[in-house]
């Protein structure tokens, strides 16, 4: 820890991108749900939380000319481990930690932009934003379409990775 200048107070030195992708704590853990209107929207009461590791491993494996969305990368994990559905909030996260992790080691890339969000949309949160997002996919052939201030992946459906 290093002062911060103020009497007592320290700060930890932040963590990069790489050091958050390999902190597993106490992950992969299933917690279990009680609130109904919970349950009801995602159809159980075991919710994984997974790894950064794992989301990156699964990304890592789509090939050119492929994309995944993230709820089916979630859906995949939480059968898996045997839970019902996945925490959408920590995948996001986790997502992103992977792709940011990825830009920073600069070698041993995942291709990360050929995951989208649901519906197929770009992340506008990965290095570079939906912008490179857009050249790194349409450099594989895809085909992007503008939708308001959004951009999707046009027929995502027909070039999805069946993850195995």
């Amino acid at each position: 820890m290093k002062s911060t200048g103020r009497k007592g107070v320290k700060s930890m030195a932040k963590k990069t991108y790489n050091e958050k992708l390999n902190f597993c704590g106490d992950m992969p853990k299933i917690e279990d749900i009680t609130d109904l209107k919970s349950i009801e929207r995602f159809g159980g009461t075991r919710m994984l939380i997974a790894p950064p590791l794992e989301y990156d491993e699964v990304m890592r494996k789509v090939p050119p000319g492929k994309v995944i969305t993230s709820d089916r990368i979630r859906s995949y994990l939480a059968k898996k481990h045997g839970a019902d559905f996945t925490c959408q909030l920590t995948a996001g996260i986790f997502i992103n930690i992977a792709a940011n992790a990825s830009e920073e080691r600069g070698a041993d890339k995942i291709p990360y932009w050929r995951t989208l969000k649901k519906d197929g949309e770009l992340n506008e949160k990965y290095p570079g934003g939906t912008e490179a997002q857009k050249a790194l996919l349409e450099e594989e052939g895809h085909e992007i379409v503008k939708k308001g201030k959004r951009y999707f992946v046009k027929d995502y459906e027909e070039k999805l990775f069946v993850i195995i």
